[in-house]
């Protein structure tokens, strides 16, 4: 596990992805660990985002570098001032992850977690400061003439003065805007506040979606929300993650995603359960339906409303007998869309959601070092000779490979 916290892991999976010719890697975060996982796995004890994706630009010139930074407890100014500079260290590939976090207010001075709604009003504000800061200081202003004595226009360099509800910002950043344009933004909300967020200032949407259904409806509302916020909804990509479980042949992979998650008893199952829908089945029959009537009020406290939503949804529509609800990603995993199989059976599972309008989608190998080898050496291929992917990048950043 310490090979986590070693660079040298991430700067060869960044080669191998800028190899294959992906638009992007991407570094999650959480700003809190619960020491009580750790006994089983790293949970989200991690580097720095930021620092580590610094050193990837170093490592690499065409893939994107998307890093993470949370609007709830982080100051906008350095948020700003640290991305921009990620921009310039890449030569126009950064993106910035937009997150509202669910925990770790305890690191932070904040007694209570704001309310999911709260955090997005903030998140809100956060972002029109950052990008207000970004074009405090325009690249244009830069003159450097050193024979007339003119380093910039000053005149082009102006305080923002901000003063909002959660932030009072001055300005000007201490960093010019790169000349590649503006970072492109990523956001993951998936509950109705989240949705508009999102569709509000993100150019692409890391989705979850289990499923072909719960995939199309997310990707219709929030192409719906850009529109009504303005926007052309070409202009937002939605990007479900794809979990993959691979091996060479079927019972490679049922018996690699078997393993992995192995360690996740029947209790964590059901209480897992319970946090997101309130539904206690410890007694319930496996073979018996979900009772819908004992779902608890979909407006309660919950850790993630967006977990909680797409637990909701998928009992609502398929109405799952008790054991086929413990064996759902959203139990065991994540509520990622999850393969389990040969990269033949990955290739066709993603044909079948291009088909569905799918933009794009955000992979992640899991399981073994096989399944990382076999997304490279097999999918990717097959995906290009599909006419699917690029076989070689034409731009240079990373706005310009998620415009391809």
């Amino acid at each position: 596990m310490a090979e986590l916290f070693d660079s040298n892991l991430y700067v060869d999976l960044a080669r191998r992805g800028e190899a294959a010719a992906l638009d992007f890697v991407f570094k999650p975060d959480s700003l809190f660990v619960d020491p009580d996982t750790l006994a089983g796995s790293p949970g989200f004890s991690s580097l720095d985002p930021t620092v580590l994706l610094a050193t990837l630009a170093r490592e690499t010139s065409r893939i994107g570098l998307v890093t993470t930074a949370s609007t709830t407890f982080n100051p906008p100014y350095v948020v700003a001032r640290q991305l921009q500079s990620l921009h310039w260290a890449s030569e126009g590939r950064a993106g910035w992850n937009i997150v509202t976090s669910l925990d770790g207010q305890g690191n932070f001075g904040v007694t209570e977690m704001p309310s999911a709604r709260d955090r997005y009003v903030r998140a809100a504000e956060f972002t029109h400061v950052v990008r207000k800061l970004w074009e405090s200081y325009p690249h244009r202003a830069i003159h450097e003439d050193r024979a007339g004595g003119v380093y910039a226009d000053s005149a082009q360099v102006k305080a923002i003065d901000h003063q909002g509800e959660h932030f009072r910002v001055e300005g000007p950043s201490t960093v010019p805007t790169h000349p590649s344009g503006e970072i492109p933004l990523f956001q993951a909300g998936a509950s109705p506040d989240g949705r508009d967020f999102a569709a509000s200032v993100a150019d692409a949407v890391f989705a979850a979606s289990p499923d072909i259904e719960a995939g199309t409806e997310l990707r219709e509302d929030l192409r719906a929300r850009a529109v009504a916020h303005g926007r052309d909804p070409d202009s937002l990509l939605v990007l479900p993650g794809l979990s993959m479980f691979l091996g060479n042949t079927s019972a490679q992979a049922r018996e690699l995603h078997r393993a992995t998650y192995a360690r996740l008893n029947a209790e964590r199952r059901f209480a897992s359960i319970e946090s997101a829908v309130g539904l206690d089945l410890r007694a319930a029959d496996p073979s018996s339906p979900v009772p819908v009537e004992g779902l608890a009020d979909p407006d309660r406290p919950v850790r993630s409303r967006t977990h909680s939503d797409l637990f909701r949804r998928f009992i609502l529509r398929e109405r799952p007998t008790v054991a086929q609800l413990l064996e759902r990603p959203e139990v065991v995993a994540s509520a990622h869309w999850v393969v389990v199989g040969t990269p033949d059976d990955a290739v066709r599972e993603i044909v079948d959601r291009v088909a569905h309008g799918l933009d794009g989608f955000i992979a992640l190998p899991g399981g073994s070092w096989e399944s990382i080898d076999l997304f490279f050496d097999q999918v990717i291929p097959r995906l290009v000779d599909l006419g699917l992917f690029r076989s070689e990048y034409a731009g240079r950043t990373l706005r310009e490979h998620l415009a391809e």
